[in-house]
Parts: C-alpha cells; sequence; structure tokens
C-alpha cells in the first residue's frame, strides 16, 4: 500500500480509537499467537502530525507460528507481501476493510531489531515532546515541499530522523 499523495494532518485523538478498533480486529484473529500489539509511527504520539495512516507491530513469539499466524490473519482479509527488504518484519495488505482507518500492519518477532527501532523511536517521542516537535515541523515542511513525491517527503525528513536515532541511541 505505497503512498502516492503525501498528506500530513495535526494530530488527531481519533487515532488512538482508530488503532483500538483495528487491535480488536486482529486480536480476535490471533488470540495468544500475538505476544503483543503495538501502536508505533507517528500517529502513536500524541500531538504528532502525522500521514493519516495507522502503523501496527504484531508481535509474535518465533517463527515457529507464522504460517499459522498467517492464515489466521487471511482469514480477516490480510494478504502476505513478504518483507519488503525489512528483515525480521513481514508486512500485510488488505482490500475492503471500509470499518477501519487506513492501516500499514507488521508481524515480527519480539527479537526483531525493526520492532526494537519501532518502539524505541516511538518512546523517545512520547517522552521528548521537544524533539517531536521538531520533527513534526520537519514532517509539514516535507509534505509541502513533497506533496507527490513520497520518496522525497522521506528524503527531507531524513536527516532529522538520523539525528533523533542518536538521541535516543539506535545510531
Amino acid at each position: 500500500m505505497r503512498t502516492h499523495k503525501v498528506t500530513v494532518l495535526p494530530y488527531d485523538e481519533g487515532w488512538a480509537k482508530a488503532f483500538e478498533d483495528i487491535k480488536t480486529e486482529i486480536s480476535s484473529a490471533l488470540g495468544s499467537l500475538a505476544v503483543a500489539i503495538e501502536h508505533v509511527g507517528s500517529t502513536s504520539v500524541r500531538g504528532l502530525p502525522a500521514k493519516p495512516c495507522i502503523d501496527i507491530d504484531v508481535v509474535i513469539e518465533d517463527y515457529f507460528v507464522f504460517d499459522l499466524v498467517c492464515r489466521r490473519l487471511a482469514g480477516i482479509g490480510y494478504i502476505h507481501e513478504g518483507d519488503l527488504g525489512i528483515k525480521d518484519r513481514d508486512a500485510f495488505k488488505y482490500t475492503d476493510k471500509p470499518h477501519l482507518m487506513n492501516h500499514h500492519l507488521y508481524v515480527c518477532t519480539k527479537h526483531s531489531a525493526e520492532l526494537h527501532r519501532h518502539i524505541t523511536f516511538r518512546d523517545y517521542l512520547r517522552s521528548h515532546p521537544e524533539a517531536a516537535q521538531t520533527y513534526g515541523e520537519v514532517k509539514l515542511r516535507a509534505a509541502q515541499l513533497y506533496p507527490d513525491d513520497i520518496d522525497g517527503y522521506i528524503e527531507y525528513k531524513s536527516a532529522c530522523i538520523e539525528q533523533l536515532y542518536r538521541q535516543c541511541g539506535l545510531i
């Protein structure tokens, strides 16, 4: 589900509820196969402007249960897309979920480096509002400069993200 039009909106209190709605549907399908279901990405940080798309990491114990997780997610309309070039994180797309907010769904093990990166970055921004504000300003500017160019948008943000990664110990 690649973004073509870059839209960054002010934080919306409804994003937390939208995550809970998606989480409930996924939890019902996966039960105890999911160790956790994490709201990650910019919509998970109160006050942070974001593209209106919920990022979700479904955490599993290990890859021994992955085939069963894929089958259960397929049963509720998710299609496995592979790792899309990111090790230890599998992406899932969907169609026909008008009752849920637009979202990206990933499955990773509890020891995944990608999960660690998502959680560390989210928690850092949640606990450092000045960093979140700076990042939000960069995101808004990037969206203004590159409204039809997701790669340009990402590139514009990269220096800020790298600095924040240093601050939170990711690099």
